[in-house]
């Protein structure tokens, strides 16, 4: 299944030959991640293509902010000063990504949530 989400986060982010290792590392990460989140008994293949789909989401999520040229706002070099529009918008799109990889994911995530059982208050 990695090879499936490699090749999907690879269409979302377009790499460069430098940053594969990276986006190979990504993906591993969000296939463990999103393994761990998986309801008692679900496995990734039984979620259908929500999960390559999931994880190549959040792979390249991961990447897109790591770019430099995408990070950098405004600089000066001597007394030429350039801005640019959309150093924020790299950090806007992977959260919209994660937040989409999340929405995929609802109905296969366990509960995650933390309760105290049996604690007389």
């Amino acid at each position: 299944m990695l090879e499936q989400i490699f090749y999907l986060a690879a269409v979302i982010a377009r790499p460069s030959e430098e940053e594969k290792p990276l986006l190979t590392a990504l993906c591993t990460a969000a296939d463990a991640e999103l393994s761990r989140q998986l309801k008692d008994g679900i496995r990734p293949e039984d979620c259908g293509d929500a999960f390559p789909c999931a994880a190549a989401l959040l792979a390249a999520a991961g990447l897109l902010p790591c770019r430099s040229e995408e990070n950098a706002e405004q600089f000066t070099v001597g007394d030429v000063s350039v801005r640019t529009g959309g150093g924020g918008q790299a950090c806007e799109t992977a959260a919209a990504m994660r937040r989409q990889a999340a929405g995929m994911m609802a109905p296969y995530r366990g509960d995650g949530e933390f309760a105290f059982q049996g604690v007389k208050g």
